[in-house]
């Protein structure tokens, strides 16, 4: 089975197909973005760029790993979404001691740009780097950041969706022992 096939056949339910999911395709936008940023703004050898790039990395694997791994453990799949959740919140944080080391203003939620942003998130079908890279890139620090911060809320965001979403699947659904141990009873029901 090729990295991309997704099992739908037995007690394994389908998983995998994260590329599918929108806090995956957000993380990668950030993952991208954190590069850009830290090699535009930061010494090479500041271990800030090392840090920034790992939480931006472990958001986005996080939620990769934790969808593969949801076929054999819920409980896995639902530790590795927060911990992408955690990763990125810790990025965040990166992203507005950079704007107050630099005494640039953290946009407020109801600001003109954030909106602007939120409109290019939504209204875009299947929004991309290239959606976001003139914010992204742009000659201004303070747009940067507050741009990488703000796609980080959106993210995060979405990874809470997902988590409530787990645990109602987890709840009405079970986990991997209940499906095995159905798929054991069915299977002896019609041997009789």
């Amino acid at each position: 089975m090729s990295d991309q096939e997704i099992n739908t056949e037995g007690f394994i339910p389908a998983h995998g197909g994260y590329w599918n999911l929108f806090s995956y395709q957000k993380a990668e936008i950030i993952y991208d973005g954190t590069v850009y940023f830290t090699n535009r703004f930061f010494n090479p050898y500041d271990r800030t760029v090392g840090q920034m790039v790992q939480a931006a990395r472990s958001g986005k694997q996080n939620i990769a790993e934790g969808s593969v791994v949801s076929a054999t453990s819920k409980e896995s799949e639902i530790k590795l979404t927060n911990v992408a959740r955690a990763s990125l919140e810790e990025l965040q944080l990166d992203y507005e001691d950079f704007l107050r080391t630099r005494k640039l203003p953290l946009w407020s939620k109801d600001h003109r740009l954030v909106a602007r942003l939120r409109e290019l998130n939504t209204g875009t079908p299947n929004p991309t780097y290239a959606t976001f890279q003139k914010a992204i890139e742009h000659e201004s620090p303070e747009i940067c950041a507050n741009t990488m911060i703000t796609l980080i809320r959106i993210c995060t965001y979405l990874l809470k969706q997902q988590l409530k979403q787990l645990e109602a699947a987890f709840i009405k659904e079970g986990g991997l022992r209940e499906r095995m141990t159905k798929a054991r009873l069915e299977e002896r029901k019609k041997k009789g």
